[in-house]
This record gives structure tokens, sequence and C-alpha cells, in this order.
């Protein structure tokens, strides 16, 4: 499996002359399935946590000081990449082993969070919060940045990365009003052809996943209680058709969050908050949304919910 994707993204098209070959990332691509990962804020700031599928060994693997957001899994299951906040509010991609040891950060200008590891390991997708913001590439050195996206409303974001598992569409949310109008897009990777696939009156949260085999995107809509409405994860069509609820919160005090798809595709872990009783759990299900299972009941809200692969040898 892992040999014929290789070569599939070896074929791939060129962004300003450098070959896009072994480039995507951030969807979750075919695999057997190891560990999950997410931030949480304890109270003394977000970090990175892992856990297993059936909710035992439970890990907190950043101690960084001022806060950790989004990991995002290596394909071989051995290294994390996630946004590193400073005192400042500046925030910078770091990737690390799976056991947090060896911190390198890749872009140190300030402005790089949300990164996303590309199915050949060697490249990442980034939020730029410069000017333009937009979304870039580089490799897993820090080197090569190459713009994908420009934002095009004042004061807002292109955010949450991924591209499907044939390379050929990045999905990204962008956000035309913070917390209440927020849509899902693509883009080819060069940069060209933007749709629209779920609209801002959506309100797309920023964790969105392609499945691995490539037919579907789960998402989360009214990500931000907008007027009352509960949050509730959904799946959808690669071309933006045929959305789906698969949870059905309502009363704007319970919500469901979309995590991501397991590697061997069976799955979505998603989490279920209850605001009232300041409640979070940690739960999988099938890609219909049956057989709902809990992993973990916990203290503190998981967020960039990211499902890894079994470590390779």
């Amino acid at each position: 499996m892992r040999r014929a994707l290789a070569a599939t993204i070896a074929v791939l098209t060129t962004i300003a002359g450098l070959a896009w070959a072994g480039s995507p990332a951030r969807g979750t691509f075919p695999a057997a399935n190891g560990r999950i990962a997410f931030a949480a804020d304890d109270g003394s700031g977000f970090q990175i946590y892992t856990i297993r599928p059936d909710g035992t060994r439970l890990r907190q693997v950043t101690h960084v000081a001022a806060g950790a957001s989004q990991p995002d899994w290596g394909v071989d299951g051995r290294r994390i990449a996630f946004g590193r906040d400073h005192a400042d509010g500046s925030s910078d991609v770091v990737v690390m082993n799976a056991d947090g040891s060896r911190l390198r950060d890749l872009t140190r200008s300030g402005y790089d969070t949300q990164p996303a590891f590309t199915p050949d390991g060697h490249h990442l997708l980034f939020e730029c919060d410069c000017s333009p913001q937009g979304i870039f590439r580089m490799r897993d050195n820090g080197t090569g940045r190459e713009r994908i996206t420009t934002h095009g409303f004042p004061q807002e974001a292109d955010s949450d990365a991924n591209i499907s598992p044939d390379g050929r569409t990045v999905t990204f949310v962008r956000h035309k009003v913070e917390g209440e109008l927020q849509a899902l897009l693509a883009v080819d990777p060069d940069g060209s052809d933007v749709r629209r696939l779920v609209p801002y009156t959506r309100e797309v949260a920023i964790k969105h996943d392609w499945a691995p085999d490539g037919r579907h995107i789960v998402i989360t809509i009214n990500a931000d209680y907008p007027g009352g409405k509960s949050p509730n994860v959904a799946t959808l069509r690669s071309d933006g058709s045929g959305l789906r609820l698969l949870t059905h919160f309502k009363g704007g005090r319970q919500g469901a969050f979309a995590g991501s798809y397991s590697p061997d595709g069976r799955w979505i872990v998603f989490r279920v908050e209850n605001l009232d009783k300041d409640s979070f759990r940690l739960l999988k299900m099938h890609p219909d949304g049956s057989h709902r299972t809990l992993i973990a009941k916990l203290p503190w809200a998981p967020r960039g919910i990211d499902w890894g692969p079994r470590p390779t040898r």
C-alpha cells in the first residue's frame, strides 16, 4: 500500500518548478492504527498528550512554557509536528519524537502554526500568519518555503491544511468572520482553482480530515455554537456533495467535534462535550456514525485530535 502511494505521489505536478513528489499533507493515510494525539489545557497552558485507542496509557509528551497545539503524526508513527506558542504571542512549527524528545524548531519566524506532515515524511504544510496570510509548504528541515494560498479577508485566516491521499486536492478552512462564518475550501496543489466545498454559514471547525481512501472528508459544523446551535460531526464527499450528519446534538449546551479518521479507515475519533457539566469524552465511531465507543473521560477538552499510525520499524 505504501509503495503504491509513493509511486502515485512521485508523479505529481510541480509548484514553482519544484516537484510535489511525496508531498501531500494532513490527511490520514492507510496504515495500522497507533496512538491518538491531542492538545489539552490542564489550567497551566496547552500541552500535547497521547493515548492508546483503548483509553490506556495517557501521556503528556510536551512540557513547553507557553503552550503547544494542533499535533500531527508523521507517516511512520515516530514523529509529531505541532505549533509551539511563545509568551510574546508568536508561534513556530516544531517537530519532535513521539515520546516528546528531540524538539526541533523549524521556522523561528514567529508567525507559523498548524503543521502537517506529508506522506513521504519530509515536507509539511502549515499556516503562516504573515502578510499576506496563507497556507505554505516547506521541507521538514524548515527550508524551501512555498506559498499555496493567500487569504482574502482582512484580519482573518486560512488554516488547517489537509490534502487528499492522491495528492490532487488541498483542503483548508477559510475564516470570513471568526466564530461565525468559516467555510471549507479546496485548491489545487499549485494554488489554482480555489473552490468552496462547505459554505461559510456552516461555521466549519478548524480540525477536519480526509478518509484514507480519499472518498470522504470529516468536519465539524457550528463549531462555535453560533446562535445557540450545537456543534456536530459530519462527513461529505470529496467534491463537497452529500453532507451527512453523524451526530445530532441540539440546544447549544452539548456538542461533538471531529478529530480524524483512524489510519485503517474504520473509525473516526471525536470529542463530545457538555458545557453544563463541564465534562469531556473522547470517543470513536464508524464512518457511518454507528458503533460509538468511549475511549476515555477526560478532565479537559481534547483539541486537534489526530489518530496516528503504528510506528514502523
